[in-house]
């Protein structure tokens, strides 16, 4: 049962960077003002989203009820599987597995508002139209991730 564990981190951590990636991009859609014209005269800022996840306040908490609720479901895995065919434990797990990732996606939508409300905030007080994820930026921008984790922890 420890692959499965492995397993189970693989997938929120991947489900973690999706949801991050795709704020990004949202993000960066509805900031871009009226295009190429105004993107030529505007300030794009850039943030950390790894450095901001792991200093705000409610990571941990959320982070420890998603193991619990992992550790559950193995529980419940291992107790109702027993008495399962292969086809049934395969049909299963993807039912647990399901469930675990809606689990996260509850726990952690909250913290990817908090922390996109920030960024528009920190972006509309330094007067950044657009702000991307700084993994994305090869040069320039303005780095406001620090002021973003302030925020956050407000």
């Amino acid at each position: 049962m420890v692959k499965l564990e492995k397993k189970q981190v693989k997938i929120i951590s991947v489900l973690i960077a999706i949801v991050f990636i795709g704020s990004v991009v949202a993000l960066a859609l509805t900031q871009s003002g009226s295009g190429i014209a105004s993107a030529a005269s505007s300030n794009v800022g850039v943030v950390d989203y790894n450095q901001i996840m792991s200093q705000h306040p409610q990571v941990q908490a959320a982070s420890t009820e998603m193991q619990q609720a992992v550790q559950d479901a193995q529980k419940e895995f291992e107790t109702k599987s027993a008495n399962m065919n292969d086809q049934e434990k395969r049909d299963y797990y993807q039912q647990t597995q399901q469930r675990l990732q809606q689990k996260n996606q509850e726990l952690m939508e909250p913290i990817t508002k908090s922390v996109e409300e920030s960024v528009k905030k920190v972006a509309e007080q330094k007067g950044l139209s657009v702000v991307l994820e700084k993994s994305a930026v090869v040069y320039g921008g303005t780095d406001i991730t620090q002021d973003v984790v302030k925020q956050v922890s407000k």
